[in-house]
């Protein structure tokens, strides 16, 4: 593919910045009224919910197009999104408050979503592309009441984009840049990133089409001297229909192909250290779903019924072909006695297959019953339980109790809360069954988490919290020879502050710190400290422009050389952007600085981590 050269294209368009007219996408102060639902699956004011809900807005999508959705939820309290700072396919790892992957739960659309032939069990994030996403809410800590097996340090509910009111609308989105180390800075365009969606409403009838794909090439997985480029290519296609038969009963059907192709580096025999080799991975996902929804006087009944195909592949001396199949079908019917008293009673079914030397398959059904007590007083309670009734290993009860109280104070308002939970993580198929480590006689890992936090909100959109979260793991799932229980508890701790202000009328900052802490054993990867800070500013009428910092501490990890563990130095980033609008807003120009000063780092032992890279792009709406 022809490079080509963006540097000077960068600074054509950051002078036509200079150019902006007056402020029409300005900064929105947040209101005090903002609105929680994955918490509880009410829609609560933020001032009534009792745990820790991180919200990602249309507007902080938009605001940072050409960057993924690991990029997003990485700069979030709590929160590390490890191998989004290295090459386009990197392995990516979420681990929320000293968590593992196995213990976050995605959601996309209401329905979970994962791998059942992956180590973890999770969802691959790289198989997603932000354009299609209309916003995200992260829970953090246990959530198994609501949501179920692996819920145990966060669910990410990704909602996907609505079609427009309108009879034919389209949006179109291409990104150029760069993809180059530290010590190569070239600024040859070598990462390209397109989009486009229609979408509309006809009547009573609803639709969106979307195709997007990505290619990044010009760095090696491996960082070495002189080692062969892997390049990394995705494809994206997406079709939802909706239809509203009457005003208390619609339906909603969507069917999604997504699939990445990815050049990785391995082990390569004899010696099996660390190399850099011209192996391939791929992986491929097919989704189909429907939704029926009724509502009626005081309640709603709906149905979210999936079916996920997944197709990977490992090219490399350790090559494997994994097939799997997820069914998963979740019905609840919410009913609210008045305006304090909600509930929520529902039954949620999964039936999971994956291919190893034979197929092997697990479900579970589990019923669940959740409540919320909003009072006047300002007390409000949430609080359930499920009985996970599991193919493999029984029933097993999980619970929450989440209170809360608000008071009012300045015309905002002061809130105390706190959380008593627990969880259940089974073994996944490939822990039990797969080629590599397999022990088919684990125990399932059980979670009890307490935390408890203040929250202070003002109408002028200043809000500072902080919370303390303790988590106690039975039965850690770790890998020796084998996939194996830990023989003791487990215990990870630590505090997370999140400030949020707007210094004058067009200028906002949010900052978070997070520590984490592990009594007991080592986790790899997860930084001790870390701290992410964002200044915006509506610089005038359709132009804004955005300064982020993100300190990540030191960590430790494995040198699969020596197989001997490493601490990794801390490293701090900055990040630029800029976006300009015009065409009566119809047409936004923007461009991304990411590590700006260069920072020389590593963020996975062994990999390669990025450089300064300069992206340019355009976001047309019609």
């Amino acid at each position: 593919m022809k490079k080509t050269n963006v540097f000077g294209v960068l600074c054509l368009g950051i002078s036509m910045v200079g150019f902006a007219q007056q402020q029409v996408d300005s900064t929105k102060v947040e209101q005090l009224d903002e609105v929680v639902i994955s918490d509880s699956r009410f829609e609560l004011k933020r001032e009534n919910s009792g745990k820790t809900v991180i919200k990602i807005s249309q507007q902080e999508i938009e605001r940072n197009q050409g960057r993924t959705i690991g990029d997003l939820i990485n700069a979030k309290s709590g929160i590390e999104v490890n191998g989004s700072r290295s090459v386009a396919g990197q392995n990516i790892s979420s681990f929320v408050r000293g968590g593992n992957n196995r213990q976050v739960l995605v959601l996309i659309d209401g329905i979970q979503i994962n791998d059942p032939s992956l180590v973890n069990n999770e969802f691959d994030l790289r198989l997603m592309d932000l354009s299609t996403i209309e916003s995200v809410e992260i829970v953090k800590g246990a959530a198994s009441t609501l949501y179920g097996n692996a819920a145990a340090t966060a669910v990410i509910n990704i909602t996907t984009k609505k079609a427009s009111k309108d009879v034919v609308s389209g949006s179109f989105l291409t990104v150029i840049g760069t993809n180059q180390t530290q010590d190569d800075l070239n600024y040859n365009g070598a990462s390209f990133t397109n989009n486009v969606s229609i979408n509309g409403t006809l009547n009573k009838f609803s639709y969106l089409a979307s195709f997007g794909n990505q290619f990044v090439d010009g760095l090696s997985a491996a960082k070495a001297e002189n080692a062969e480029k892997d390049s990394f290519s995705r494809y994206n296609t997406n079709l939802k229909l909706g239809y509203e038969f009457c005003d208390n009963f619609e339906i909603t059907a969507y069917a999604s192909l997504d699939k990445f192709k990815t050049d990785i580096d391995g082990f390569p025999p004899p010696t099996f250290a660390f190399a850099d080799t011209d192996d391939k991975y791929i992986s491929q996902q097919k989704r189909v779903g429907l939704s029926p929804k009724v509502t009626y006087k005081n309640g709603s009944f709906q149905i979210n019924a999936a079916y996920t195909k997944i197709d990977r592949e490992t090219i490399s001396a350790f090559g494997s072909t994994n097939e799997a199949d997820s069914y998963v079908v979740d019905a609840f019917n919410k009913y609210n006695f008045n305006d304090k008293f909600f509930t929520i009673v529902g039954l949620n079914y999964g039936d999971y297959k994956s291919l190893f030397v034979e197929e092997e398959s697990l479900t579970n059904t589990d019923p669940y019953l959740n409540i919320v007590y909003v009072s006047k007083s300002g007390l409000n309670i949430n609080a359930g339980g499920r009985i996970n009734n599991h193919s493999e290993y029984g029933s097993h009860f999980v619970y929450n109790l989440n209170p809360s109280y608000n008071v009012s104070v300045n015309e905002g308002y002061a809130k105390i809360f706190g959380s008593y939970a627990t969880s259940f993580i089974a073994p996944n198929l490939s822990q039990l069954f797969g080629f590599f480590g397999a022990n088919p006689d684990l125990e399932p890992e059980e979670n009890i988490t307490i935390e408890g936090g203040l929250e202070y909100n003002t109408k002028n959109g200043f809000r500072v919290s902080g919370l303390y979260f303790n988590r106690n793991e039975e039965n850690t799932i770790v890998f020796g020879s084998a996939y194996e229980n830990a023989n003791t508890d487990a215990t990870v701790h630590g505090i997370e502050v999140e400030v949020q202000l707007y210094l004058i009328e067009k200028v906002s900052v949010s900052t978070n710190y997070t520590f984490t802490e592990v009594k007991d054993g080592v986790r790899l990867r997860i930084p001790k400290h870390k701290a992410n800070a964002s200044l915006g500013y509506d610089i005038c009428e359709n132009t804004f422009a955005s300064l982020n910092y993100q300190f990540v501490g030191s960590r430790t990890d494995t040198n699969f050389s020596t197989f001997t563990n490493e601490d990794l130095s801390a490293y701090s980033l900055v990040d630029l952007y800029f976006s300009y609008k015009i065409i009566n807003n119809k047409l936004k120009l923007f461009a991304n600085v990411t590590n700006l000063l260069n920072e020389d780092y590593l963020e996975i032992l062994g990999y390669t981590s990025r450089g300064r890279n300069v992206s340019l792009g355009l976001n047309l709406n019609l």
